[in-house]
């Protein structure tokens, strides 16, 4: 898609615990916090949904602490980052993976990214890479990580009203991930549900460890 997907082999290991994060737009004391979890030995990397800057602004200096963490942190843009100049600032931190459009393995999962956008509930873009997705690694176990939720969860409830994507509850429960992460919703942070066998969390910006075996 767009030449941007790739598979690429990371962490052999027969289980891995990492940070998950989302929509700390900028919160110092928040991301002090989670520099300071993500140091820890237990953790063996870091992954964002999102948001982690306001409309572009600080979204360097996030990824420059964690490039001197020394740990790999995978990151799609949400919708404060797109359109800010997303490629050509990740490819400044090679400590820093995009996730966005990929297709990352790490270990024995496989992690598939797809960030931005905002509330609108279809997506054809998303569609179209995700026929490519089930048809590459529909027998994998696979962890989808999105910026917005999908429909109809406790994840995506707005006053009393589902506002997450159809496209993305569709792969769901066609390709049925271990996990899927997603954020944009602060009124839903720490909120955990299933969708079919589909764990879904959204870590939220105090952020949320997570064992996968």
């Amino acid at each position: 898609m767009n030449g941007k997907q790739s598979l690429n082999e990371e962490h052999e290991h027969t289980s891995m615990k990492f940070l998950a994060f989302t929509d700390i737009h900028q919160d110092k004391k928040v991301f002090a916090a989670l520099l300071s979890r993500a140091q820890q030995e237990d953790i063996d990397f870091v992954l964002c949904a999102g948001d982690f800057s306001t409309f572009g602004r600080g979204a360097a200096l996030v990824l420059e602490a964690f490039q001197k963490l020394g740990k790999k942190l995978y990151l799609i843009p949400g919708n404060h980052e797109e359109g800010q100049g997303w490629d050509e600032l990740i490819a400044k931190f090679p400590g820093c993976v995009n996730l966005h459009l990929q297709a990352v393995e790490i270990g024995k999962y496989v992690f598939l990214g797809y960030g931005g956008g905002g509330f609108a509930q279809e997506d054809e873009r998303f569609r179209k890479i995700a026929r490519t997705w089930y048809g590459l690694y529909q027998e994998k176990k696979i962890v989808l990580v999105t910026h917005g939720p999908p429909l109809g969860t406790q994840l995506d409830l707005l006053d009393d009203r589902h506002v997450g994507n159809k496209d993305y509850r569709a792969f769901i429960l066609r390709i049925n991930p271990k996990l899927a992460i997603s954020g944009h919703l602060h009124e839903t942070v720490g909120v955990t549900d299933k969708l079919g066998e589909t764990q879904l969390v959204n870590p939220g910006w105090d952020g949320m460890v997570i064992e996968l075996k």
